[in-house]
């Protein structure tokens, strides 16, 4: 059983950096030695019950709006496919090295910056069709890739489309939530094959305080970038992969 103290970096770690655009997985693979089933569900757990609570007003109404809820879905669509593909074939499991997050991280630290200076032409109301969808859905499939990041991969294809900083975060935290309930199904599938379904403290304990870390990562991240731009999460991820090369190569 994982202690109290890795349990709180864990969900650290998940709570923090899935909404982030530098990669949780990345951060996972990186800093926890302990692989745990359960405990994975539950951070990814505690990380939806957060962005469901945020944002329970905004999926109020746009349940009225049916148009943008078949929109998200639409644009989850190729990241089930192909990682079901990865998953099955066990490609996914390989693409976990140090080297890939080290590379990685620092390509699409680049690409992130040069979409950030894009100018906003789209706004999510009126903009977010079929085809933008498409493309971002189409981007995030990248995110299968320890240290692109679901987060970061969203929101540079939405700031590339011209959507506002707000926006595309907004796109993005939308995009979590198919994302993370697909990922639950699969933990728990994961569970019913390993035949170990005790449910014990630790594992409460994780959803709570990945529920607590998520929540105020998103209401920080959506209160900075109303008034910065994202390059102090390019200059860490830049900063994270050089040291990443360094240790790997020199």
């Amino acid at each position: 059983m994982l202690s109290f103290i890795e349990i709180l970096k864990l969900s650290a770690i998940q709570g923090v950096f899935e909404f982030l655009p530098v990669s949780s997985s990345a951060h996972l693979i990186l800093f926890s030695k302990n692989q745990n089933l359960l405990i994975d569900l539950c951070l990814h757990l505690g990380s939806l019950l957060a962005i469901l609570f945020f944002f329970r007003k905004d999926l109020i109404n746009f349940n009225n709006n049916k148009k943008f809820l078949t929109k998200i879905l639409l644009a989850t669509l190729p990241i089930i496919f192909v990682g079901y593909s990865l998953y099955i074939t066990g490609i996914i499991y390989k693409l976990r090295s140090v080297e890939i997050i080290a590379w990685t991280t620092l390509f699409f630290g680049i690409i992130l910056y040069i979409s950030d200076k894009q100018k906003i032409t789209r706004k999510i109301e009126k903009n977010f069709q079929n085809k933008p969808a498409i493309i971002i859905g189409i981007f995030q499939i990248l995110s299968l890739i320890p240290g692109v990041s679901r987060s970061g991969i969203t929101i540079t294809a939405s700031r590339f489309l011209g959507f506002s900083r707000t926006d595309a975060s907004k796109i993005s935290f939308f995009l979590a939530i198919p994302a993370l309930v697909a990922s639950s199904i699969l933990g728990i599938y994961d569970l019913s094959q390993e035949g170990n379904n005790e449910l014990n403290a630790m594992a409460l304990v994780s959803v709570v305080f990945s529920f607590i870390f998520a929540y105020l990562t998103i209401k920080f991240f959506l209160n900075y970038i109303k008034k910065f731009s994202l390059t102090i999460f390019v200059i860490y991820r830049l900063l994270i992969s050089l040291i990443l090369i360094y240790l790997i190569y020199l």
